[in-house]
């Protein structure tokens, strides 16, 4: 044989599947890698927030590291669905409710801090009902949660 079929005779042995989770795993560490930049960015943007205690108004600055902490834990939230989706090939719902519920609750802080409408509140307190009942709902009916208490169902009729 020569070098040349070789050479063919190995692209053909490719797995196309394993070599596009090859792709996404590095995909995702790259991702990984930036959001934790993006992280200890914003830790040293709210530390620097908090110098201008001393120059500005301390309810104004409180607010402004407040929102700064609380973006900083839905910046978090994304990295643990990320992660989760790194090592388990998959993301939960839970996971992403989550993170939504955490992004939706630091916009009602900002909103309630800045003296936001009522109509803003009354929806985004719609919205983040909507996601606790959805959060209750794929905890109750998820795969495990069902085969736990089929198990519990079996031993009981023993």
């Amino acid at each position: 044989m020569s070098a040349g079929s070789d050479a063919l005779h190995g692209l053909m042995d490719v797995d196309p599947a394993r070599l596009f989770v090859k792709g996404i795993k590095a995909i995702l560490s790259l991702l990984l890698g930036l959001i934790l930049v993006t992280l200890l960015g914003g830790i040293v943007a709210v530390g620097m927030d908090l110098r201008s205690l001393f120059v500005e108004n301390t309810e104004h600055v409180l607010r402004r590291v407040l929102v700064g902490i609380l973006i900083l834990l839905a910046v978090v939230e994304v990295f643990k669905t990320t992660l989760a989706y790194f090592t388990e090939g998959r993301v939960k719902v839970t996971f992403i409710v989550d993170t939504i519920l955490v992004v939706m609750l630091t916009e009602i802080i900002s909103l309630w801090l800045k003296g936001g409408s009522w109509q803003a509140f009354g929806l985004l307190l719609a919205v983040i009902t909507a996601l606790a009942a959805l959060r209750i709902v794929t905890i109750r009916f998820s795969p495990s949660s069902i085969a736990r208490y089929a198990g519990d169902a079996e031993s009981a009729g023993h």
